[in-house]
C-alpha cells in the first residue's frame, strides 16, 4: 500500500512539473522545487528529458537543498548535468556538502571539470577533498567524512556536553570519540552515556576503550560488514599511528550495501556490473552485456561439437536427444543455486575461507540427494515413455542426472570460492561462467554414460 502511495505521489509530482514546464512558470517551479524532498526530486529527474533536467537545475538555488539533491541523484544524470555547468556554481553548491560527498561527485566528472572546481574551493576544503580522492574509490578512505568531533580523555562530562553544543558542522554526533595527549584514538562514548554520566567524571572514566576501527585502505564491503555485525551508526577511520582521519556513517554504508548487492546480482545474471544499466541507451546496455553472453555462445558451440561427436549414437537411439535439454537444465539450475548461495554467503560473511571443504562437501551431499530423487523419477519416466528403445535408457538417464547434479553442485560451489581466493569478484562465477561449464560437463557425461551402456554396432 505504501509503495502504491509513493508511486502515485511521484506520478502526480511528475505531471505537475511537466505542466509548469510547458507553461514556463519558473516562479511556481522554483517554489515546488523547494517544497519537494531532494530524494524525491532525484527520482523525478529519471523521467525528465535532458532539456527539462537542465531547465529545472538552472532554477535551483545554490543552497543545502540543492547540495543534498546532488548526492541523491543517479550518477549518469549527475554527470550529464554538471559536466556543462559553470564550475563557480558547482563550487558554491559544494560549500553545503561534506568533503566525502564532494570527492564522490568530483570522481565522476572529467579531469578538466574536477580541476576547475578544486581551484575554486577554499584551501582547507580543497586539501580535505584531495586527500579523500587519493584513496581508492571503494575504500573506507574514499567513503569517510573528515568532519569529525573529538575530545581529550581528561575533559569532564559537563565540559564535553558544552563543547558538543558548540559544534554545528560535526558529522554524526551520536558517538563522541576520545583522544589522548598524542591525538590518538583511545575510546568512544555514546551520546546517551555522556548525557547520563556524572558531570564531574572525566571522559576517560566513561568511555569504551575497545574501539572497532578501520584503516583508510579497508574495502567498503568490509566496513559494511562491521556496521552490520555490530549495529554501529559509525565506524572511525584511523591511520597506522591510531590518529583519527574520519568516520564512515551508517547512511553511507546503506548505499554501499545497495550498490554492492546490485553489482553482485547483475554479474550473477551475466549483465555486467554497471549499477545504472537501466539508464543507459539500448546500444550501451547491449555493449555491456555482449562479453558475458559471448561466454554462453562459446559454451553452446562446445556443446554442439560434443553432441556432433556422438551423432551416430543419436541416429541409432533417437530417444537420447529428447533428454539433452533435461540434463543441461537440471545441472545448470542446481549449479546456479549452489553458486548463488556461496556468493551471497561470501558477501554477508557467513562463508569464510576457513570452512571451504565443509561447504563443498555439504553441497555435494545436496547434489547427491537431489540427483538420486530426480534420477529415479526421470529414469522411470524414460523407461515407460520409450518402451521400444534400448532397455538401458532409464539407467542412462538416472546416472546422467545423478552425476550431472553432483558435478554441478561441486563446480557451483568451488568456482566462487576459488575466485575469492584469487581476489576476483566471486559474483562473476554465478553467471555464464558456471552455467556454460556445467552445460559442457553435463552433455559430455551424458554421452559417455550412454556410450558405455549401449552396445556398439
Amino acid at each position: 500500500m505504501k509503495k502504491e502511495m509513493f508511486s502515485h505521489e511521484i506520478s502526480v509530482l511528475r505531471n505537475t512539473f511537466r505542466r509548469l514546464l510547458r507553461r514556463h512558470a519558473h516562479t511556481n517551479l522554483t517554489k515546488i522545487i523547494q517544497k519537494t524532498h531532494p530524494a524525491d526530486l532525484a527520482v523525478l529527474f529519471r523521467y525528465f528529458t535532458d532539456v527539462e533536467q537542465k531547465t529545472l537545475f538552472d532554477l535551483m538555488r545554490e543552497e543545502e537543498h540543492t547540495a543534498e539533491f546532488l548526492t541523491e541523484l543517479d550518477e549518469a544524470i549527475l554527470v550529464k548535468i554538471l559536466e556543462n555547468e559553470d564550475p563557480e556554481r558547482i563550487a558554491t553548491i559544494f560549500h553545503e556538502l561534506g568533503s566525502n560527498d564532494q570527492a564522490d561527485i568530483l570522481n565522476l566528472l572529467s579531469e578538466k571539470m574536477t580541476n576547475a572546481v578544486l581551484e575554486l574551493l577554499q584551501k582547507e576544503e580543497k586539501k580535505e577533498v584531495e586527500e579523500i580522492m587519493g584513496y581508492p574509490e571503494d575504500s573506507a578512505g574514499g567513503l569517510m567524512s573528515t568532519d569529525v568531533f573529538t575530545l581529550h580523555e581528561n575533559i569532564i562530562a559537563r565540559d564535553a556536553i558544552q563543547s558538543l553544543q558548540d559544534q554545528e558542522e560535526a558529522e554524526m554526533v551520536f558517538y563522541l570519540y576520545v583522544t589522548d595527549n598524542d591525538d590518538c584514538l583511545v575510546g568512544v562514548i555514546s551520546l546517551r552515556d555522556l548525557v547520563i554520566a556524572h558531570p564531574e567524571k572525566t571522559l576517560g572514566n566513561i568511555m569504551t576503550k575497545n574501539v572497532v576501527s578501520v584503516q583508510p585502505e579497508t574495502d567498503q564491503e568490509e566496513v559494511a560488514k562491521i556496521v552490520s555485525r555490530y549495529n554501529y551508526l559509525a565506524v572511525p577511520v584511523i591511520d597506522l599511528e591510531d590518529h583519527m582521519l574520519g568516520i564512515v556513517t551508517v547512511d553511507d554504508v546503506v548505499d554501499v550495501i545497495r550498490e554492492e548487492a546490485t553489482e553482485d546480482f547483475l554479474q550473477m545474471a551475466g549483465a555486467g556490473k554497471d549499477r545504472e544499466i537501466l539508464l543507459k541507451s539500448a546500444w550501451g546496455n547491449a555493449r555491456s552485456r555482449l562479453p558475458w553472453l559471448f561466454a554462453s555462445c562459446i559454451g553452446g558451440v562446445a556443446a554442439v561439437a560434443i553432441i556432433g561427436v556422438f551423432k551416430n549414437m543419436l541416429e541409432t537411439t533417437v530417444a537420447l536427444a529428447a533428454f539433452i535439454p533435461v540434463i543441461i537444465g537440471m545441472g545448470g539450475n542446481i549449479g546456479i543455486q549452489s553458486s548463488t548461495i556461496i556468493v551471497r554467503g561470501l558477501a554477508t560473511g557467513r562463508v569464510d575461507i576457513g570452512n571451504n571443504l565443509k561447504i563443498i562437501l555439504k553441497e555435494i551431499k545436496v547434489g547427491l540427494i537431489l540427483g538420486i530423487l530426480y534420477g529415479l523419477l526421470l529414469g522411470v519416466f524414460a523407461t515407460l515413455k520409450f518402451v521400444n528403445t534400448t532397455p538401458y535408457l532409464g539407467l542412462i538417464i538416472s546416472l546422467s542426472i545423478l552425476s550431472s547434479m553432483i558435478i554441478s553442485t561441486f563446480v557451483g560451489t568451488l568456482v566462487p570460492l576459488l575466485f575469492r581466493k584469487l581476489t576476483i569478484d566471486p559474483a562473476i562465477a554465478t553467471g555464464p561462467f558456471v552455467t556454460t561449464s556445467i552445460d559442457i560437463i553435463g552433455v559430455t557425461l551424458y554421452f559417455l554414460i550412454a556410450s558405455a551402456l549401449i552396445p556398439s554396432g
